[in-house]
């Protein structure tokens, strides 16, 4: 781990640290059994994962992979006159199909992720809907062909724990196969009541779950580890990054040559900076998500570990003025929040 990672202005302590470490490999994890992992009480990390979730500091939410469903995703890039942007990006964080909306350093433009979960859903965002919205100028679509997976998951916090804490997390599952589903999933009406409650709070309770859906709470259990074992659903963590030191958060676009493709996005996979990097369609065939302490870290990421790898024939760095929607949750200032 880089010396500048350990050394942060995070509002979080060392036991903050650890308990989101904890949460990123096991979102539901009992609180019981991390406290016996990390060596405190069940009380001590209830607490403070209610304390983190008060001040807004994180937002743990179940989300829906839609590449098991048979459908893509896409990273959008949408030009907007500078003095409508702000509004476009507001109104682009309310669309549930829509998310990690930023407003780009050029002041009129506006990227997020849509992960629409059928063709026509598709169909009335990409050809309809978003044509219609009068701030709109212009749109690039970015097919994802390949999401890389990480080995650890961003923030990456896990040399603050002992090998033998780590061992007995265990590994967080990866999301997304290269091979991509082995089986078409389809999600009944219960499911999506199931997947609508966990977006709002990923650990929400067994008995809450099974009041919505009408199933019994083993029912739901059961369920849930079925929808996780397929990739369906995944558990997400939103952050609010500036207060826990990272003032510098860019979207990079990268043209690389066809044979160093894969070497490249695995490479990226491993710096502890990269949060996101996957293989697109389009202008770009690789597009990354980093966060940096600050600019001159995010230069240094760029000239000392970016520019060494072999087969990049242009970067694009695009850093993020303002993030309206994270994964699940608004960004407001310097917290998250629940969609309503």
């Amino acid at each position: 781990m880089d010396a500048e990672w350990e050394d942060d202005s995070s509002v979080m302590d060392v036991l903050d640290k650890q308990i989101v470490h904890g949460l990123v490999c096991d979102a539901r994890i009992p609180f019981a059994r991390l406290g016996a992992i990390l060596g405190v009480s069940e009380q001590t990390v209830a607490r403070r994962y209610r304390s983190l979730r008060k001040l807004g500091i994180l937002h743990v939410s179940g989300q829906v992979n839609v590449v098991p469903l048979g459908h893509a995703r896409w990273i959008l890039r949408l030009e907007s006159a500078p003095s409508r942007a702000v509004a476009l990006a507001e109104s682009l964080a309310r669309v549930p199909d829509l998310n990690w909306v930023s407003l780009l350093s050029t002041g009129s433009e506006v990227m997020c992720v849509c992960r629409p979960r059928s063709l026509e859903r598709r169909d009335e965002l990409l050809l309809r809907q978003l044509p219609r919205v009068s701030q709109l100028k212009g749109m690039v679509a970015h097919e994802v062909l390949r999401a890389f997976p990480f080995e650890e998951e961003w923030p990456r916090y896990s040399y603050l724990l002992s090998a033998e804490q780590l061992r007995e997390l265990g590994p967080r599952p990866v999301m997304w196969e290269p091979t991509g589903p082995k089986s078409s999933v389809v999600l009944s009406r219960e499911d999506e009541i199931m997947m609508t409650v966990l977006g709002r709070d990923g650990r929400a309770p067994y008995a809450q779950l099974a009041a919505a859906t009408g199933w019994s709470a083993t029912r739901v259990a059961r369920r849930m580890s079925e929808l996780l074992e397929a990739g369906v659903l995944y558990f997400d963590l939103d952050f609010a990054l500036e207060r826990m030191g990272y003032t510098a958060r860019a979207s990079l676009w990268l043209q690389v040559r066809p044979g160093h493709l894969d070497g490249v996005g695995k490479a990226m996979a491993t710096h502890p900076e990269v949060a996101y990097v996957a293989a697109t369609a389009g202008p770009s065939n690789l597009m990354a998500s980093i966060a940096c302490r600050d600019a001159s870290h995010l230069y240094r990421y760029v000239t000392e570990r970016l520019g060494p790898l072999e087969g990049i024939n242009n970067v694009e760095v695009t850093p993020v003025l303002r993030l309206f929607k994270q994964s699940q949750a608004l960004v407001e200032v310097d917290r998250v929040t629940v969609l309503p």
